[in-house]
C-alpha cells in the first residue's frame, strides 16, 4: 500500500523519462563539488528500475535495476542514509556498483521527500575509497536534496496552470485558426513557466509576517522578475528579491540559475555579499547568458536579543528597499556600492545592518513599481513611493503594505507596464497574535481589454 501511494507521488509530478534539466544537473554537479567525489546524481526511484534525472561522473548512464539497489534502499530511511565502507555494510558489500568496475567504497544518499512524505527518489554520492562525513554535511546533502523537491514543485505548478489554461481555451469555442494560435501560445508559456522562480508559497517564518505581490504585463511574455525566503542553519532566514534583464524564454533561463545560485551560495555562506558575488561569478562563468545581467537584494533575518530581527541586507544594482518604521516615517535602506550582478568580473557589492522592530516593515520591489504612470502621465518613481507610503494611515504590516501597493497600481491608468514583484516582512506588534502565518497574495494582470485576474 505504502509502495502504491509512493509511486502515485512519482507519477503526480511527472518527470520520469523526461530531457535533461540544467536546474537538476547543477544540483548533481554542486553535489560533488561540495563533497570532493568524483560521483554524484539526482535518483528517481520508479516500480523496477533506478532513473537518473542527472549524473555526474556517470555519462552515459541513464538507469539501472532497483534491485539491489543502493538508491532503492535509500528511500526506505526517513533520514539521509550514509554507508562509510560499503564492504563492511551487510546490505551494501555485494552490489554491483561496489564488486563491479566502480568499486564503490563510500555511499550517502537524502531522498527527495514531499510535502505529504513520499519518497521520490534520492541526492547521491559516491567515492572509490572509504570516508566519513559530518552531521553538517549530511544537512547540506539533505539541503539539497529539498532544493530539487523545489524545483519538481515549480515544474509541477507550470504544467497544471498550463494544462488549466488549455482547458479554459478550449471551452471558449473559438475559431480553429484562433485555437492554433492559442495552442502554440500555451506551449511557449509552458516552456518558460517551469523555469519560473517564483515560489508556489511563502513559508511559515516564527515572529514574522510575510506577504508578497506579483503582476505579469502580459501573461504570454513571461519576465524576469522573482523573489523567495528560506531557512538557512539555526533561527537564521533568508530572502531576495531582483529582476532580470529582458524578457522571454532566455530571460526566464537567466532567472532559473540565479534562483538556484543564490540558495546554494546561501548554504555555502551566507554573508549577503559573498551570495552577490557567487551569483556574479555564475552569471558570467555560463556562456548560456550572454550578456544578460541583472539587479537584486539579498537579506538574512536573525532573531534579536530582545524582539524583532536583525537584518543584513546586501544589493547588486537593484532599488533601495524601505523601512516603514510607523508614524509616517519611511527610511530607504540603500547600501553604497553595490554594482550591477553579472556585468563585470570586478563588480563589488554593499551591504548594511539594522533592527527591524516590532510594528515595522521592510519592503523590497522590483522597478515595474515606480515606473508605473499616473493620472498626470508621469512615473511614480521613488520620490512618489515615499510620500505614498509616508502618507499610509494603515497598519504598517506586510499583508496591509501590499494591499495598499496593489490598491495603488490599480488606480493607475493602465496599470504597471512591466512585471512587478513585491515582498514586504514585518514584525508583529508584542500584542498582536504570536506565530502569524506567511500571507502570499499573488494578482496577475490581464492584457488589456481583458478583466484582471486575481487569486488569494
Amino acid at each position: 500500500m505504502e509502495e502504491a501511494a509512493r509511486m502515485d507521488a512519482v507519477r503526480r509530478y511527472d518527470i520520469l523519462d523526461t530531457p535533461p534539466d540544467g536546474a537538476f544537473d547543477r544540483v548533481a554537479a554542486m553535489a560533488a563539488r561540495l563533497f570532493k567525489v568524483p560521483v554524484a546524481s539526482v535518483t528517481i526511484v520508479d516500480e523496477d528500475r533506478i532513473w537518473f534525472k542527472a549524473a555526474h561522473g556517470l555519462e552515459g548512464v541513464s538507469e539501472i535495476g532497483r534491485e539491489p539497489g543502493l538508491c532503492g534502499s535509500a528511500i526506505l530511511a526517513d533520514e539521509t542514509l550514509v554507508i562509510p565502507d560499503t564492504l563492511t555494510d551487510p546490505v551494501a558489500f555485494n552490489n554491483g556498483l561496489v564488486t563491479g568496475p566502480m568499486a564503490v567504497r563510500f555511499y550517502a544518499a537524502a531522498p527527495i521527500t514531499t510535502r505529504d512524505g513520499h519518497r521520490l527518489g534520492t541526492v547521491n554520492i559516491l567515492d572509490i575509497k572509504p570516508r566519513l562525513i559530518t552531521e553538517d554535511d549530511t544537512a547540506t546533502l539533505a539541503d539539497l536534496a529539498a532544493i530539487v523537491l523545489d524545483e519538481l514543485e515549480m515544474r509541477l505548478a507550470a504544467l497544471n496552470a498550463v494544462r488549466t489554461e488549455q482547458e479554459r481555451r478550449i471551452e471558449q469555442e473559438e475559431a480553429r485558426e484562433r485555437a492554433e494560435r492559442d495552442k502554440a501560445a500555451i506551449q511557449a508559456f509552458a516552456s518558460t513557466l517551469q523555469r519560473t522562480l517564483l515560489p508556489p508559497a511563502l513559508p511559515v517564518v516564527p515572529g514574522l509576517e510575510l506577504a508578497c505581490h506579483y503582476a505579469t504585463a502580459s501573461p504570454q511574455d513571461v519576465g524576469g522578475d522573482f523573489y523567495d525566503v528560506f531557512p538557512l542553519d539555526g533561527k537564521k532566514w533568508a530572502f531576495f528579491l531582483g529582476d532580470v534583464c529582458g524578457k522571454g524564454p532566455e530571460a526566464a533561463a537567466v532567472t532559473s540559475l540565479t534562483r538556484y545560485t543564490l540558495r546554494a551560495a546561501a548554504l555555502i555562506d551566507p554573508d549577503p555579499n559573498v551570495v552577490l558575488a557567487a551569483l556574479n561569478t555564475a552569471l558570467l562563468l555560463d556562456p548560456a547568458i550572454g550578456t544578460r545581467f541583472c539587479t537584486a537584494i539579498f537579506g538574512v533575518l536573525e532573531p534579536h536579543a530582545k524582539d524583532g530581527f536583525t537584518v543584513t541586507v546586501a544589493t547588486g544594482g537593484h532599488p533601495p528597499a524601505y523601512h516603514l518604521r510607523g508614524q509616517g516615517t519611511v527610511e530607504a535602506v540603500r547600501p553604497q556600492g553595490g554594482m550591477l550582478i553579472g556585468a563585470l568580473a570586478e563588480a563589488r557589492f554593499a551591504s548594511h545592518t539594522f533592527h527591524l522592530a516590532p510594528g515595522e516593515t521592510l519592503l523590497l520591489y522590483t522597478d515595474g513599481l515606480t515606473e508605473a504612470r499616473t493620472l498626470g502621465g508621469g512615473m511614480i518613481e521613488e520620490e512618489g513611493l515615499i510620500r505614498f507610503l509616508s502618507a499610509r494611515t494603515g497598519a504598517v504590516g506586510a499583508a496591509a503594505v501590499i494591499g495598499d501597493i496593489v490598491n495603488l497600481l490599480d488606480a493607475t491608468p493602465q496599470g504597471a507596464s512591466d512585471d512587478v514583484a513585491l515582498l514586504a516582512l514585518s514584525v508583529p506588534l508584542a500584542d498582536a497574535t504570536e506565530g502569524l502565518p506567511a500571507t502570499a497574495t499573488a494578482h496577475t494582470i490581464a492584457p488589456a481589454g481583458e478583466t484582471p485576474e486575481r487569486r488569494p
